[in-house]
């Protein structure tokens, strides 16, 4: 029966990778969970294994026939009696249990012991190290110097280690510092450029990084030289291979994934993506006899080698690396080619349907494997129908967006998802799930169901709908009157239009009209085809002593612990706290959230208490409020049809007074009632009184001054006098008639 085991951690150049371990009768087997990286161990390779206490937890520690030594961490204390039955049963092997030295002390012995340097402190190991980690080792007088590999992914990293030894007491004994240093460098992994090269290509084409290089492949790694900079890559550090063709056809990608990164500068590369032309053709005769390459690569290579550049340089590479090439599935997109063309964080690139998974290429290149994808997602395109996104969500949250693929690639990309079985959801306006299966046809054929086709349709309609409610006939558009809506909302002094004496007259249908019309009206505003018109926000004004909603449990917690997260992660930004908090308030026991949401229904309980004592002393109610609005509306509206007042020196034209005679003692009439109804106005609103009343003393003034001009006269003209009192009374109706009406309104 196997074994397998989550979250163990393998030493990878100073690096503790995570991944799952799997203990299966002819192979141990370990998967990094970020690159997908599978180390197998053989069983029968397997020379002895330890069970080791380390700080915090526990590790198992396997050393291989060939001096080779793998140590796995992440195990618990109750683990060790079932993995020692297991390798009991299955490997026959015991597992012992290895102390460490926990004296502190820095001098001891040094022991070889295949590819490891074991410092030992009296019978126990203090630390071992690795020898194949060894880049270099330098000796001096009673010195010797190792250096290390650099992992730039480790966060911190060992660079060099020195060991003083005495020197020998005998004569005749070989010096101890050159015998520690030919046990250190039979096992290091030196890179030296020594002998002479396996293969090399003059200027390659490189995308990532940048630039044209020289290629020399060499046995341990090869190197990358440029003008500017220069690579040495080991070999070990070679992850995966891939051969992509171009979607013109005639040019091809040679990719190669790094694990390790190289890294210049702040800058780290995990893939060299180089470009060749299909044309370009080679010959090369490697440096090995017959019996040498069938020795070394078995039949991988001959002596001769010709055809295409990118050809001759995988078929080399494949056989150092010993790793296999990855090229594109079965996938054919629209163009008959597998790649698809997309645009990834603002640059154009191509991703290619692999048999497990996704690659694009090139800036920056990424690579997604089908284990790592939680769900995939088609896109409406920005504003664009012809085109759509494509959206990768990943098992850690992250999601990758690929934009502006073509609409004819859908219907190939769908079909390729739908049988490698992966997860698709959709988050439109439509929540129906996506048709699968035989329900599916292609996007290209109109009369098979489309979900993508049909939501972009729907949507399109929808959004036409709404233009054609918000686009209306400006009718009353006149570019040689006056504009009468500005006028009446926002002037002084706006003068009287036709449409207001019909008001005024008391012609109904028009003002009908009128005021469906401004109804119709709206503000026209700049749309573009992405998005639909926004509505304005509604903002809603807080009633004063509402009493405030009550916290949830989560921002009870999270006040309190705010502080404490900044402290533990120095430098968070501030999105990332709340972030930090739901991720730690997820993985809280129910027993520890229990006091927070004891206290969070407290707090709703006096919220509760508190809102039914607001809205039962009147907090909170629409229907004053709403009537109060409406007076306001109503006194503020009146004003706004008033004219400017009549000064108290302004007289009334004679012309003005004869013209008005021919109106009819029906409009007088009309007059004399708006004026008592006017005077009952005044009384009942102090505001509109005040210009009323300095109109009615014009009149009374003026009747003073006619009755002193009259007292003086003779009695003979007593006649005259009572003639001019009636065109007196005349004038002051017509006066009164011709002189607004504040309180008229519509």
């Amino acid at each position: 029966m196997d074994m397998e085991f989550q979250d163990i951690r393998a030493e990878v150049k100073g690096l503790l990778c995570t991944g799952r371990l799997k203990l299966t009768e002819n192979n141990i087997v370990f998967k990094n969970v970020k690159t997908g990286k599978v180390d197998q161990l053989t069983s029968s390779d397997i020379e002895f294994v330890n069970w080791q206490k380390l700080v915090g937890t526990c590790g198992v520690r396997i050393f291989l026939k060939n001096g080779n030594l793998h140590r796995y961490s992440g195990f618990n204390e109750s683990d060790q009696e079932k993995i020692a039955k297991y390798f009991k049963n299955t490997y026959h092997l015991d597992m012992l249990e290895k102390e460490l030295a926990i004296k502190g002390w820095n001098w001891g012995s040094a022991k070889f012991n295949g590819s490891i340097l074991s410092f030992d402190v009296g019978n126990l190991t203090a630390f071992e190290i690795p020898l194949n980690n060894v880049s270099q080792c330098t000796t001096g007088k009673n010195e010797v110097t190792l250096e290390f590999h650099q992992n730039d992914e480790a966060p911190v990293s060992l660079c060099e280690m020195r060991f003083h030894i005495p020197s020998a007491e005998l004569a005749g004994e070989q010096d101890s510092v050159e015998a520690f240093h030919d046990q250190v460098m039979k096992q290091a992994s030196v890179i030296s450029i020594s002998g002479d090269a396996i293969a090399i290509f003059r200027e390659m084409q490189c995308l990532t990084p940048r630039g044209r290089y020289d290629i020399k492949v060499f046995q341990t790694f090869f190197q990358l030289h440029g003008k500017t900079f220069d690579y040495k890559i080991p070999m070990t550090t070679v992850l995966r291979l891939f051969i992509l063709p171009h979607k013109d056809g005639r040019q091809i990608f040679f990719v190669v994934s790094l694990d390790p990164p190289i890294k210049q500068g702040q800058t780290r590369y995990h893939y060299l993506v180089l470009l060749f032309n299909m044309e370009d053709e080679t010959s090369m005769e490697l440096p090995f006899t017959d019996e040498e390459i069938e020795s070394k690569y078995a039949g991988k290579l001959t002596k001769e080698l010709s055809g295409p550049t990118y050809e001759v340089l995988a078929q080399v590479m494949k056989a150092i690396v010993n790793r296999k090439i990855t090229t594109p599935a079965s996938f054919k997109g629209h163009s008959g080619t597998s790649a698809i063309g997309c645009s990834y964080k603002a640059a154009a690139g191509y991703i290619y349907p692999l048999e497990r998974g996704f690659i694009y290429i090139h800036k920056p290149p990424l690579h997604i494997r089908f284990e790592e994808i939680s769900s995939v997602n088609f896109a409406r395109g920005g504003g664009s129908t012809r085109s759509f996104d494509f959206e990768i969500e990943l098992k850690n949250g992250v999601i990758h967006t690929f934009s502006s693929i073509e609409k004819e690639e859908y219907g190939s990309l769908y079909d390729f998802i739908n049988a490698k079985k992966l997860r698709v959801k959709n988050t439109g306006k439509s929540d129906k799930p996506a048709y699968t299966g035989d329900d599916y046809g292609d996007s290209d054929n109109e009369a098979e169901p489309d979900a993508y086709l049909a939501r972009v349709k729907r949507e399109g309609q929808e959004r036409d709908e709404d233009d054609d409610s918000e686009e209306s006939t400006d009718e009353d558009f006149n570019p040689e009157g006056q504009e009468s809506d500005v006028a009446e909302e926002f002037d002084s002094n706006p003068s009287t239009t036709d449409s207001e004496s019909e008001n005024e007259g008391g012609v109904s249908g028009s003002g009908d009209k009128k005021e469906k019309k401004k109804k119709d009206k709206k503000p026209k505003t700049a749309k573009t085809i992405s998005e639909k018109p926004r509505k304005p926000k509604k903002t809603k004004k807080p009633d004063d002593g509402k009493p405030k909603r009550a916290a949830s449990a989560y921002m009870i917690w999270f006040n309190s612990a705010r502080d404490s997260i900044k402290a533990n992660n120095p430098g968070i930004s501030f999105g990332d706290i709340g972030k930090k908090g739901g991720e730690i308030w997820k993985k809280m026991s129910s027993s520890d959230k229990a006091e927070y949401e004891e206290k969070a229904s407290k707090l709703k309980e006096e919220y509760n208490k508190a809102m039914k004592e607001f809205k039962e002393s009147g907090g909170g109610a629409k229907a004053p409020k709403e009537s109060s609005k409406k007076s306001s509306s109503t006194k503020s509206s009146t004003p706004k049809k008033v004219a400017t007042p009549v000064k108290s020196g302004s007289f009334i034209s004679k012309e003005f007074i004869e013209s008005d005679d021919s109106s009819s003692d029906d409009d007088k009439s009309k007059v004399k009632s708006k004026i008592e109804t006017k005077s009952s106005d005044d009384s009942s609103d102090d505001k509109q009184s005040k210009p009323k009343q300095s109109k009615m003393t014009v009149v009374e003034s003026k009747s003073k001054r006619k009755k002193e001009s009259s007292d003086e006269s003779s009695d003979g003209d007593r006649a005259k006098k009572s003639k001019s009192d009636s065109e007196e009374s005349d004038d002051d109706e017509k006066s009164s008639e011709s002189s607004p009406d504040p309180s008229d309104s519509d």
